[in-house]
This record gives C-alpha cells, sequence and structure tokens, in this order.
C-alpha cells in the first residue's frame, strides 16, 4: 500500500522495525501535499523544514531503541491548535500575524509520543461553520467532490486524513466539528468524553492559553482507521497537568465487549426537528444490518430514550449562549429586544437558538438542571445498551455555500429546504450531554460521497464505542480512497 495511505499503527510498526525511516516518510507525505493540496487546500500552514528536523530526530531516536507511540509518525494539526511559531488565525484576517509562544497542551503530547508534525488544517472562520474557508486561506474542498465542503470546523484535518497527508490528526468539536467533516470525507473521528482531553491552546487568539474547562467544547482524534482513534486518544486523553499536576496517563474502563455479537445497540434514523436524507438512512441501515448478521441485540426504540426535541433544544441553547459572550453591547441588546418579541408557543430551534443567546445566569442554571436530567435519563439507557448508532448530519456532503448570513442558508434534504442549522441536531445528541461518540464510514451514497454514521457511547467508556467502530470496520470495511484513488480529482 502507498506509505501516505497507511494506517498510523501500521506505519509505527514498520519504524519499530527499521523497514522504513521517518525521514522517508515525511518526504512522501511531503511530496504528497505537494502533488495534490492545490485542488484540495487541506493543508493551511506548511510547516516542512521543522517536520524533516522531527523526523531526523525521530529516526535517531528509534536507532537508540526508543519506543514512543507515534515515534517517527506525519500527522497534522487544526489550525485552531497554538503550535509555537507558527501563526493561530483561527481563520480572522485581524489576527493572521499572531504568533504564539507555546504548544497547545495537545500538540506537545503529539510530539512527546514522537509525531512528525508536518503543518496546520484549514478552518472556518471562528470555527462557526459547517465547511472550511475563510479570507486568509482560502477554501477547502472535499476530496470526493471539489464542488462540495470538506465539513467544519475540522474540515481541513478530515480532507488531509481523506487525501492521504499524513496518518493522524487533532481536531475539536462542539457542533459536530470532528464527527460531520469525517462523515464528509468518509475518514474516522472521535468526540471524547467531556473533559477528557484537555483543550488549553486552542483559544481564540490572541486570548492567553489558560487551563480552562469549556462547556460542551471536546478535543479529539481523527484517521482513516477504527484502530488509530484508539492509539491517538491514548496519548491525548488525561487531565491538564496545570490543574491536577502532572500526571497525564488516565485509566479508561475497558470495552464492555470484545465480540460484535455481545453488543447491545439502539439504532436511530428519525430525529422530530429534521428529515433523515435517503443516503443517510441507507448507512445507518447498513450498519444495523451489520450488527444483526455479527449476532449483536439491535432495537429500533426504548421509552428510555429521553425526548429528542427538548435534547435539541437544550443543546440549541447551551450552544449559542456562549456565542455572544464578546458581542459588542448594542448588537446584543438587539437580540434581546429580538428574543422579547418571541411567542411563547414558539419552540422552534430558531426559537431556541435566539433565547439561548440572551440567557441570563438563572435561565442558563436552569437549562443546564435540564441537561442534568438527561445526563441521568443516559445513564439508565446505558444500563440497558451499550452504544446509540444514529446520523452525524442529515445529508452527505453538501455544494459549498458561503453565503454570509447563515441564518438564510438553506439545506437541501431529497430536494425539500430546511433551516442550515437545524442539521446540528444529530451531533447535539452526544455533546449536550458531554457523551463519548465515534464516526465511522458507512458506504457511499448514490452520487458515490461517502456517508458517516456515529456510535455514541456511555460517558468515560470511550473505548466501548471505539471498540464497537473496530468490529464494524471489520464487518462492512471502512476508509476508502477518493476517486478510485485518484486524490485531488473530482468524483462523479
Amino acid at each position: 500500500m502507498d506509505d501516505n495511505f497507511r494506517s498510523a499503527g501500521e506505519l509505527a510498526a514498520a519504524l519499530r522495525a527499521g523497514e522504513v525511516s521517518s525521514a522517508e516518510l515525511t518526504e512522501v507525505a511531503i511530496a504528497g501535499i505537494e502533488r495534490d493540496d492545490g485542488e484540495i487546500n487541506a493543508i493551511c500552514a506548511p510547516d516542512f523544514d521543522r517536520a524533516r528536523a522531527a523526523a531526523h530526530q525521530a529516526d535517531q531516536a528509534l536507532r537508540r531503541g526508543e519506543d514512543r507511540p507515534l515515534l517517527g509518525v506525519p500527522v497534522t494539526v487544526k489550525e485552531s491548535y497554538d503550535v509555537a511559531g507558527m501563526p493561530t488565525t483561527w481563520g480572522m484576517p485581524q489576527h493572521r500575524d499572531f504568533v504564539p509562544a507555546q504548544d497547545a497542551v495537545q500538540v506537545s503530547r503529539l510530539k512527546a509520543a514522537g509525531a512528525v508534525v508536518l503543518g496546520k488544517t484549514n478552518v472556518p472562520l471562528g470555527l462557526q461553520d459547517l465547511q472550511s474557508f475563510n479570507e486568509i486561506h482560502g477554501t477547502t474542498n472535499n476530496p470526493w467532490d471539489h464542488g462540495r465542503t470538506s465539513g467544519g470546523s475540522s474540515g481541513g484535518s478530515a480532507a488531509a486524513l481523506a487525501s492521504g497527508f499524513g496518518a493522524l490528526s487533532i481536531g475539536s468539536d462542539l457542533a459536530g466539528s470532528l464527527r460531520t467533516p469525517a462523515h464528509f470525507c468518509g475518514v474516522y473521528a472521535h468526540k471524547p468524553t467531556l473533559g477528557l482531553a484537555p483543550t488549553r491552546g486552542m483559544v481564540p487568539p490572541p486570548g492567553p492559553a489558560l487551563p480552562v474547562e469549556h462547556d460542551l467544547v471536546v478535543a479529539g482524534p481523527m484517521a482513516r482507521t477504527a484502530r488509530d482513534l484508539a492509539l491517538l486518544l491514548d496519548v491525548m486523553a488525561g487531565p491538564d497537568p496545570l490543574t491536577l499536576g502532572k500526571a497525564h496517563h488516565v485509566a479508561l474502563p475497558p470495552a464492555r465487549h470484545d465480540r460484535l455479537r455481545d453488543f447491545r445497540v439502539l439504532v436511530l434514523d428519525e430525529h422530530p426537528f429534521i428529515a433523515t436524507g435517503a443516503a443517510v438512512r441507507a448507512g445507518v441501515n447498513r450498519v444495523a444490518d451489520a450488527l444483526v448478521a455479527g449476532g449483536a441485540r439491535v432495537e429500533r426504540h426504548t421509552p428510555l430514550l429521553s425526548d429528542l426535541a427538548e435534547a435539541a433544544s437544550l443543546y440549541a441553547q447551551l450552544l449559542f449562549s456562549g456565542s455572544v459572550a464578546r458581542f459588542p453591547i448594542d448588537a446584543y441588546e438587539q437580540l434581546r429586544a429580538r428574543a422579547a418579541r418571541l411567542s411563547a408557543d414558539d419552540q422552534s430551534l430558531d426559537a431556541a437558538r435566539l433565547r439561548g443567546m440572551v440567557l441570563s445566569h438563572r435561565e442558563w442554571i436552569e437549562v443546564n438542571h435540564r441537561r442534568e436530567l438527561h445526563r441521568h435519563g443516559w445513564r439508565q439507557l446505558f444500563d440497558e445498551f451499550d452504544a446509540v448508532a444514529c446520523p452525524i448530519t442529515p445529508t452527505p456532503a453538501f455544494p459549498h455555500d458561503h453565503d454570509p448570513d447563515l441564518l438564510d442558508r438553506r439545506l437541501d434534504i431529497d430536494g425539500v429546504e430546511h433551516p442550515y442549522f437545524d442539521q446540528l441536531v444529530w451531533a447535539g445528541l452526544a455533546t449536550m450531554p458531554g457523551l463519548p461518540a465515534t464516526a465511522i464510514p458507512a458506504g457511499l451514497s448514490p452520487e458515490g460521497l461517502p456517508v458517516g454514521v456515529q456510535l455514541i457511547g456511555p460517558t468515560f467508556e470511550d473505548r466501548t464505542p471505539l471498540r464497537l467502530a473496530e468490529l464494524l470496520e471489520d464487518q462492512i470495511g471502512g476508509f476508502q480512497t477518493p476517486s478510485r484513488g485518484e486524490v485531488g480529482q473530482p468524483s462523479r
């Protein structure tokens, strides 16, 4: 297999065995980026000179017999993570020259594990879109069809992986920002349990890298295989040393089961707020059929499932309550006036988003209390089930849409238009209660576009959906190279 598409686990084993050098892998990766990324635009900030130096150091360490989990493996990093000596812009033109002095904690962990950082991957403006484009770095195209988005906000990372630019990447997830790009580009991603992997050093510029626990936001791994997700999660997980001492290791419980036939899985494909497109429904059914064929217990309904409409409303309020914290006061007052005009009977997601933007602290405490009730409901559900399989978004990757007013955008689901942000409800299902969720490839749409499914697991039992992802990878296949191996050419 082309070294650019081998898994991180395979590359690490080949490096340890002396079958290949990190310098060779790094040069192959750089050559691939220079050859193909002009069409994709995934790598917004190359760091090739330092990557070559890091590869040389990794080869010296390998010759000394050092054994670190990612020693010599080429990887990429989402642009929003601080890398010392490189700009961190979040796609904001006013911060194009901001250069942090220290690595983000996750970048430090990558380097300590021996990884070779090739560069940074593209993001949307302020990380606030399901597409990855900005004035500084331009638009990242989907490797399967250049007229479509790669997703956001970790869209550059997903496109890089699908194109063979590095074996791993680190991203982040607040509104599906790991899972949606993985789904759109046909790769794997894992949204860890809230708080498992520290996010210090992933902060909007020019803010200081404080050890703050952000509500909803997680740092997480992206890869081309399920096993690589687990490998990278082990590097990323563990408390921030600024808050809980120098201890890095965290002891996650093992997966609940090791065989497919022992899993109990709830399968969902319908949501009260938005339709599920036929291509995504087919992907969910492929996963369900594979579970049944493997002997797993599969259910489609349970009284233990919390109200999906209320969950989506809570998520919308919590998500948007943080989005206006630094708005100018006059803009905030305009939002308050609009929210005051809402009818009490208006229970739409648009209304929930607007109400969320102007929550008082008292109101936020009440919303948070209702979230805790949902978390309690999930704990009861996971007494009876080991995982929930469901969509990530209602459609495969959609055509680029750069309308600056995101509220005016519409999502076409099988010929019917829906509000753009309503597609976040499936991502919010795991995000609102802070649950781990693994995004897996589940085949292709009739148009030849990737379709992903997420496997939601119990709190701090991340290894359970990760293990289920491995077993399903064996059962239904996983990553496919875009366009029959012709990276850089759109699928038609």
